[in-house]
């Protein structure tokens, strides 16, 4: 299953034992017990994110991250899926206090598109859920191969109003409190976090999608709050209710996503208050040709060593190291052979030898 969805949402309440997790932050809301985040206040540059969500489902990555706050975890296991989600427009989320949380540097712009044309490439023969959803001029769409899982989602504003006032909708649980479904600002969080609450009920209603062997790739960025401010401000009493709802709400979502994976998924948060550089995402198929733009390599040239490098170069070394000991160990022992004893033809050659 190929899927790749382009806009944010989201959802959750307040609980009560919270740490505010201030300024740009990359927090670390549930991961497994073989993925060990340390802890500790060790900046990460938002450019090396991508890297770090790699790094974290157990594939190689260009260039080592030089980052001691993720610890080395086993060869042989890795997460079935990571979940990153990145929350524009706030400097502080209520979140509690046992998770791990560190500073986040030079918070440019980034997407995981890397990372899903790694799972691709990797898994060509299996079916991972590739979600992506970031902001856009259409709000919210869907591009790719969706499957038929998540083809049904709503991905309009206009599909966004008629899903909210259907049976299910999360106006008929959640305390909007100062928020109305009337403005466009209100609309915009409310439908994020719809949405996402229909992505949490599809993968529990449809769990087999978290059980084949191929790792899934989650990423979600948020641009609800971001409106909010701009409409209201960030003291108004919008501006708090959606904070509150949206602190509340990526809990009960990580923990749904955690238990789907059976504890097997790794959940980020990123808050960023605002990106250095203007964020212009052009939507394509997740099938596409991954064209590279970097100034350094002016003509598209590929990378020296692929990410097969570490394996292949690891058999060759392995079957070398086995061959060169079995040649010293036959060299031994046939030089400390009795050939009158050890050897049936020596052995043959006295006897007849005897018998003449």
């Amino acid at each position: 299953i190929s899927v790749e969805v382009n806009e944010g949402m989201m959802l959750i309440t307040c609980s009560r034992f919270h740490l505010g997790v201030l300024g740009d932050r990359l927090t670390v809301l549930r991961s497994p017990s073989y993925v060990t985040f340390l802890d500790g206040q060790w900046p990460i540059s938002g450019e090396k994110v991508p890297s770090l969500v790699a790094l974290t489902m157990g594939f190689s990555v260009h260039e080592d991250l030089d980052w001691p706050g993720l610890q080395a975890g086993p060869l042989f296991q890795r997460p079935r899926a990571n979940v990153l989600v990145v929350v524009r427009g706030v400097d502080s989320l209520s979140l509690p206090n046992n998770i791990t949380s560190y500073p986040l540097d030079n918070p440019v712009p980034f997407t995981l598109d890397s990372v899903a044309s790694t799972v691709h490439t990797l898994f060509a023969d299996s079916t991972p859920v590739v979600l992506q959803l970031a902001p856009s001029e259409e709000r919210l769409y869907m591009m790719g191969m969706a499957n038929t899982v998540f083809e049904d989602l709503p991905v309009t504003l206009q599909q966004i109003r008629g899903r909210l006032s259907q049976e299910g909708s999360i106006l008929n649980s959640l305390p909007v409190n100062s928020l109305s479904r009337n403005n466009e600002a209100d609309l915009l969080f409310l439908s994020e976090i719809q949405v996402l609450h229909d992505i949490s009920a599809l993968l529990q209603r449809h769990r087999h999608l978290a059980k084949d062997h191929a790792p899934d790739l989650y990423s979600l960025e948020l641009s609800g709050l971001e409106e909010i401010s701009r409409r209201y401000g960030k003291d108004s009493p919008q501006f708090q209710d959606a904070t509150s709802i949206l602190a509340s709400i990526l809990q009960k979502f990580a923990a749904d996503f955690f238990g789907v994976y059976s504890n097997n998924a790794v959940v980020e948060v990123v808050t960023v208050q605002n990106f250095e550089t203007p964020l212009t995402r052009r939507s394509r198929s997740i099938l596409a040709t991954n064209q590279i733009s970097n100034s350094q390599r002016p003509y598209n040239l590929a990378y020296q060593y692929n990410f097969q490098y570490a394996v292949i170069f690891n058999i060759i070394l392995w079957l070398m190291i086995v061959l060169v000991l079995a040649v010293i160990a036959i060299a031994y022992n046939l030089w400390n052979m009795d050939p009158g004893y050890d050897s049936i033809i020596y052995r043959m050659t006295n006897q007849k030898i005897r018998l003449d």
